[in-house]
C-alpha cells in the first residue's frame, strides 16, 4: 500500500513538473519570437529616396537630383521620402541644403509631409501662418496657388507729408519671396490626386508663411485698409530686389522714362533712341 502511494505520488510530481515545465518552454518560446520579430523589425530595410549630389536650399527637385538608396526602417519610417512617393518630390522646393547621398525627409521641403493632417505640421520652425484677404486679380487672377512664392505689395492712403490738410496715396512693397501655404481651404495636401488644380480657383483668401513680425506688418496693413496685391514669383527666382522706393503718381512721374528704357535695354536688349 505504501509503495502504491509513493507510486502515485511520484507521477503527480512528474506530471506537475512537466506542466511547468511546457510552461516555461513555451514562455521562453513566445519570448524568443517576440525579440526576434523585434530585431528583424530594428533590421529591415526599406528603398528611400537621397540626394544624388550636395543640393542648395531653394533647389526644385527633379529626377535628375535624387537617387535611390535603402535605409533602416525604424530609423526613417515616417519621416524620409520612400521610393513609391517619389513623384511626389518632383516640382518642391528643399528649405534647407542637402550633402550628397543624404536621405530626403519631408521636413527638408517647403509645405512639408503631404500626408500629415492640418496645416500647423506645415509650418516650418519660427515662423507663422496668417491669411490675408487677398484673391481675384489682386492674386494674378486667382492663379496663385498652395507652395507658389509670391512678393506682396500694399497700396495706402496717407496724409500728404507736403501738403497740409491733403491725402496722397502711397504704393510699397511690403515682403518678398513669401511661401502660399493655402488659397482659400485649398493646400498643396489637397491637390495631391486632384484630377486638374491647375485651373484658376475662386478664394478670397490666401495664407502664407512668415515671422511673427512679418505677421504683425501684415496685419496692420490690413487693419490700416490698404489693399494688398501679389506678384508672381519663379520658384527657381531667389533674388532679392533692395530698397525698393515708395510709389506715388510724382514718383511715377520721375521714373517711368529709366523704367521703361531698362526695360527695353537691359530686359528685351532693344535699342535705345
Amino acid at each position: 500500500m505504501k509503495q502504491r502511494v509513493i507510486l502515485i505520488v511520484s507521477v503527480v510530481v512528474g506530471l506537475i513538473a512537466a506542466l511547468l515545465t511546457g510552461q516555461y518552454l513555451r514562455a521562453k518560446d513566445r519570448e524568443f519570437k517576440t525579440r526576434l520579430e523585434r530585431l528583424t523589425r530594428d533590421n529591415r530595410t526599406i528603398e528611400i529616396m537621397a540626394a544624388k549630389r550636395a543640393l542648395p536650399a531653394g533647389t526644385v527637385l527633379t529626377y535628375g537630383d535624387m537617387v535611390a538608396m535603402r535605409a533602416s526602417e525604424s530609423a526613417v519610417r515616417n519621416r524620409a521620402v520612400e521610393f513609391e512617393d517619389r513623384s511626389m518630390l518632383i516640382g518642391r522646393k528643399l528649405s534647407r541644403p542637402l550633402e550628397s547621398e543624404a536621405p530626403i525627409y519631408w521636413s527638408d521641403l517647403e509645405g512639408g509631409n503631404p500626408f500629415n493632417r492640418g496645416l500647423s505640421s506645415d509650418i516650418k520652425l519660427r515662423q507663422r501662418a496668417i491669411s490675408i484677404g487677398v484673391g481675384g486679380t489682386a492674386a494674378v487672377s486667382g492663379m496663385v496657388k498652395p507652395n507658389d512664392h509670391v512678393d506682396v505689395l500694399g497700396t495706402f492712403t496717407f496724409p500728404s507729408g507736403t501738403k497740409s490738410g491733403e491725402m496722397e496715396m502711397v504704393t510699397m512693397t511690403i515682403l518678398q519671396d513669401v511661401l502660399v501655404l493655402a488659397t482659400g481651404r485649398e493646400t498643396a495636401k489637397n491637390q495631391l490626386g486632384a484630377a486638374d488644380h491647375n485651373t484658376a480657383g475662386g478664394y478670397s483668401s490666401i495664407t502664407v508663411e512668415v515671422t511673427p513680425r512679418e505677421a504683425e506688418m501684415l496685419v496692420f496693413a490690413e487693419q490700416a485698409r490698404g489693399r494688398l496685391v501679389l506678384t508672381l514669383r519663379n520658384p527657381t527666382d531667389l533674388y532679392y530686389e533692395k530698397d525698393l522706393p515708395r510709389v506715388d503718381f510724382t514718383k511715377i512721374q520721375e521714373e517711368i522714362a529709366t523704367l521703361n528704357g531698362y526695360r527695353q535695354q537691359r530686359l528685351l536688349g532693344k535699342p535705345v533712341p
